[in-house]
């Protein structure tokens, strides 16, 4: 899942203050934001209050859509944006664009940093597990992304620098992700994948000039 944290409420009033803004819309995201406890109906009534009652204070308005990252779930909310100056948007980097490129005519301001994407590994704490590189080895890795969980993205490793499996970066915080690929491949009897090396990685699958876009013909209405 999409990871996200709140800004500093004094960033956000200040994108505001700067402009003038009197009456907003605070846009929450029921998706991912909402599971990570940053962006769902609940910090979305939070921030509208802290808005209405801090320093420049302005009028704003509720609303938590289902996704931000999908236009559809956007239906609907042209009167209420339409009284607005602004949209504060409190879904991931993605929503953030998605409701800007919506509404040409309106400022769209981020309320959160997105962070990672991430696996939950208790209340409160979240692991970055996936970087979207475009090239998924985690077939030949025993499902350990050797880019994310090495902290050199090693494709073929470990380095020299690991220790009693622990990287050297942090060797008190920070785990060898090529000892944890090489223990998983053990475990499920294929370490025989790491005997040939790992050809060397095709970054433009992951930038080639421009933002990435995915089509799939199946789906897709061409």
């Amino acid at each position: 899942m999409i990871v996200a944290t709140q800004k500093p409420i004094e960033e956000i009033q200040g994108f505001l203050k700067a402009r003038g803004h009197r009456k907003v819309l605070v846009l929450g995201c029921g998706t991912c934001v909402s599971v990570c406890n940053a962006g769902g109906e609940r910090e979305v009534a939070t921030l509208a209050s802290l808005l209405r009652l801090g320093p420049g204070a302005v009028d704003s308005l509720e609303k938590t859509i289902e996704r931000g990252c999908d236009k559809e779930f956007y239906e609907g909310l042209d009167e209420l944006v339409a009284g607005c100056d602004a949209i504060v948007s409190m879904a991931c980097g993605v929503g953030v664009q998605l409701a800007a490129r919506i509404y040409a005519s309106k400022p769209v301001y981020p309320a959160l940093n997105t962070q990672i994407m991430g696996i939950n590994e208790g209340a409160g704490v979240w692991s970055e597990a996936c970087l979207g590189c475009g090239d998924c080895q985690l077939g030949t890795h025993g499902g350990v992304c050797p880019v994310t969980m090495c902290s050199k993205s090693l494709s073929n490793g470990p380095c020299g620098g690991s220790q009693d499996g622990m990287c050297e970066v942090d060797q008190e915080n920070i785990e060898c992700g090529w000892a944890n690929i090489v223990e998983r491949l053990e475990a499920i009897g294929q370490l025989d994948l790491l005997d040939e090396p790992t050809a060397p990685r095709d970054w433009s699958k992951t930038h080639d000039g421009g933002p990435r876009k995915i089509v799939r013909e199946d789906l897709a209405e061409l």
